[in-house]
């Protein structure tokens, strides 16, 4: 039997990003975004009302980056999200976090989150929502495998659960993407 909620802004998973932007002093800045995901090919998104102090700096510097909150990191991504640059300018110091110039846009990367999307903004599209070319991602190699490539556990990303406003740690892996279903070809 199912239960009828009516429409809710729940999807899972929904992954919890870390903003970066800089202001027009060159003050790094950040704010929590639940709302973003790939938008396209070498492109995300992620929805920002005009108030947010981050939509005005992406505006201005045509650059932002995108990092995932880890489990490691969740009081101080949380602090970024609920402050607003707006009323306090100096809200990543105040929660502990570090930045560095990105090699390839004019946004910071946030030293303590580990893997890094640095982008390019193509637009804002009248809802809201902004989308951002991706020319680089950068991973702290703190999270490689043996091969070179992202581990997830060591990422240790965490999800956003819109119905009961609690952040969750990544789960098991429990299959193989493109490769599961052929049992059943």
């Amino acid at each position: 039997m199912r239960k009828n909620f009516g429409a809710k802004t729940w999807l899972y998973p929904m992954p919890v990003l870390i903003v970066g932007t800089y202001d027009e002093n060159g003050v790094p800045n950040a704010m929590n975004a639940a709302w973003g995901g790939i938008y396209d090919t070498n492109q995300v998104m992620v929805c920002l009302a005009d108030d947010h102090k981050t939509t005005k700096n992406i505006k201005k510097n045509g650059a932002f980056t995108v990092s995932f909150e880890t489990a490691k990191t969740v009081v101080a991504c949380d602090y970024v999200g609920i402050v607003s640059a707006n009323d306090v300018p100096d809200k990543l110091e105040k929660a502990g976090l570090h930045t560095s110039k990105s090699e390839f846009v004019n946004a910071p990367v946030i030293d303590e989150l580990p893997m890094t999307v640095e982008c390019k903004l193509v637009r804002f599209n009248e809802d809201g929502i902004c989308v951002g070319e991706i020319v680089n991602v950068s991973v702290d190699e703190s999270i490689l495998d043996a091969n070179g490539k992202v581990d997830a556990k060591k990422l240790d990303p965490i999800i956003y659960d819109s119905v009961t406003h609690a952040y969750w740690n990544f789960g098991e892996k429990v299959g193989q993407a493109f490769s599961d279903g052929k049992k059943l070809k």
